[in-house]
């Protein structure tokens, strides 16, 4: 080799490696943007999210507000059926006034405070009756639902209880407890005590023996068990008797405070009736009716956060 041509050589290479380090650089980025064959995404900016978030709202908008209708069409029939009755004379509107006249008679007893009163006083007692009802049953359904000897022994005298009704009793409460809240409260509790404890037992006694098989075989220990899969697998079953209960315990409280008692709900469609205030008594009758619905929904609402490992069956 000629000295001519050894002395270029380095200034060929740099001149070539100088050249080939753009395309390179080139290559890299674009190595980065097509990595795995797919183009990288760029972060989203939260403008754009936010509008895709209002478009996709804007879209489901239609299908939301047709299956409201939907779900609402038979309450507004049964309204529409109210107001037209009686103004055709269908009915004698003495005894069933139209709802107009009804919501106007609710509106003048929620302004001058009576139908808040009132309320107030009825899920004080209701809630009461009904929180004590869930932590005596759930505890003790569980109880009995997993022990055997337990159910032998308090079996007879569940069965005896059981099948005694509750405003069959209010009079034996009265005596005993006096015409206070004590006596409205403890019929509450002993209406909803049984719905609850009787769907938790079943709900114990019936869980997957597949479930309890697969567990014992991991070795559980007995607290273990009841936590990881005796409970999970009762929840549904024990919220049926839970919701149950909810609606037990307005409508025995309101039996009980007609009969006895200087406030609630009760009180209020009792002193109504013997004053032939007939609108006030349906107002009264409305609000226990949207009172039930909420707490209804409430609970549902809350089955759903403790059951929400459920996987929903299709269709």
């Amino acid at each position: 080799m000629s000295p001519t041509t050894t002395g270029t050589a380095p200034e060929e290479t740099r001149q070539a490696a100088s050249a080939q380090e753009p395309a390179a650089a080139a290559s890299g980025s674009a190595g980065q943007h097509t990595a795995a064959g797919r183009p990288a995404k760029a972060p989203a900016r939260p403008g754009a999210t936010r509008s895709g978030r209002l478009l996709g709202a804007l879209r489901r908008l239609p299908f939301l507000l047709l299956h409201a209708a939907a779900k609402s069409a038979a309450v507004l029939a049964l309204l529409v059926l109210w107001e037209t009755a009686p103004r055709l004379g269908l009915v004698d509107r003495t005894f069933l006034p139209p709802f107009t006249e009804v919501a106007r008679a609710w509106w003048e007893l929620a302004g001058d405070g009576q139908l808040l009163d009132n309320t107030r006083a009825s899920l004080a007692r209701s809630f009461s009756g009904f929180g004590l009802a869930v932590l005596i049953a759930v505890p003790l359904g569980l109880l009995i639902g997993w022990y055997r000897p337990v159910a032998d022994l308090l079996n007879p005298l569940l069965e005896v209880f059981r099948n005694t009704a509750a405003l069959a009793l209010l009079p034996v409460f009265v005596l005993l407890l006096g015409i206070g809240e004590t006596s409205k409260i403890s019929i509450v509790v002993y209406a909803c005590t049984w719905p609850i404890l009787l769907n938790t037992i079943s709900a114990v006694r019936n869980v997957d023996p597949t479930l309890l098989k697969l567990a014992k075989s991991m070795d559980l220990s007995a607290p273990r068990l009841f936590q990881k899969v005796i409970l999970p697998s009762s929840v549904p079953v024990m919220f049926t008797g839970i919701r149950l209960a909810g609606a037990v315990s307005i409508l025995v409280l309101v039996a009980a405070e007609m009969i006895g008692a200087k406030a609630g709900l009760g009180y209020l469609i009792n002193a109504s009736q013997f004053n032939f205030a007939i609108p006030q008594m349906y107002a009264g009758i409305v609000t226990i009716s949207v009172i039930g619905v909420a707490f209804n929904q409430l609970l549902v609402a809350v089955e759903r956060r403790l059951s929400s490992w459920r996987i929903p069956l299709a269709g």
